[in-house]
């Protein structure tokens, strides 16, 4: 038996169980802890692909394994998260109390980013222009994007037994969890999730700097953020990774025009 061309399915089952564990822990109210798991379900889902080209056992198996495993990951959790976020914000940011409390229906709105996350991920497996670049912006990033408030919160831990009250709040914590934004958010994400934006993905076919500029750009002022602003940088970082999409698509269609 080849053992090898079993490796990346185990590294994409490993991104699927932190997938399932971080569910479980935002629904017991440990955002934070759901979303470390989701950050090591990142990595691991980054180094499945990397790992079936290094051994070159790529195949349709892992292929679907990899879009199943991240549904989960990548369309669940944010869902779960924002729908916690909610359900606890009115009593968090004491904005929009009334209109929550009239309006009970309002959390499971966060389960649109799972719906859509489900759509963009139909979309990418059926979409020949998504080989090399995005068409919209990819599930993990608006995953990632959405695990940071509550990392930039400061919210520990959701006080699910009633009383709506957070452990270890930051001054961040009241625009967090305002429910106005909350929804706004959503509304926005899910939209961007199946948007008609081309995005470049993080995948070298070459290491040189001519043909990845917008990659190492990204890459390094990335680094440089994270280690400056920490979890602060995150949302940033998911807005620089739009813009230079945006501007590497102008410069791309003006070379196009030239010649």
């Amino acid at each position: 038996m080849n053992f090898k061309k079993h490796i990346p399915n185990a590294i994409t089952c490993g991104n699927l169980f932190c997938g399932c564990l971080a569910i479980v822990s935002a629904f017991n109210g440990n955002l934070v802890v759901s979303a470390y798991l989701v950050g090591l379900a990142a990595v691991l889902d980054f180094f499945d692909g990397f790992a079936a080209r290094l051994l070159k056992v790529s195949g349709e198996m892992g292929k679907q394994l990899d879009s199943l495993a991240d549904m989960v990951t990548f369309g669940v959790v944010p869902g779960v998260i924002m729908y916690m976020m909610l359900l606890n914000s009115s009593t968090i940011s004491k904005v929009g109390f009334m209109f929550m409390e009239q309006n009970t229906w309002i959390p499971f709105l966060g389960f649109s980013l799972t719906i859509f996350s489900c759509i963009r991920l139909a979309k990418f497996n059926i979409d020949v222009r998504q080989t090399s670049s995005f068409i919209g912006v990819p599930t993990p990033a608006n995953t990632i994007f959405i695990c940071s408030l509550p990392l930039i919160s400061g919210a520990s831990t959701l006080n699910i037994n009633g009383n709506g009250s957070l452990q270890n709040l930051t001054s961040a914590s009241e625009f967090i969890f305002n429910p106005y934004f909350l929804l706004a958010l959503t509304i926005i994400m899910s939209y961007l999730l199946v948007a008609e934006l081309p995005l470049f993905a993080l995948k070298f076919k070459t290491f040189g700097w001519e043909h990845n500029k917008t990659r190492y750009s990204f890459l390094i002022i990335s680094l440089i953020l994270l280690i400056l602003f920490q979890f602060i940088a995150i949302p940033f970082i998911i807005f620089l990774y739009i813009v230079l999409s945006v501007i590497n698509n102008l410069m791309n269609k003006t070379k196009t025009i030239e010649h």
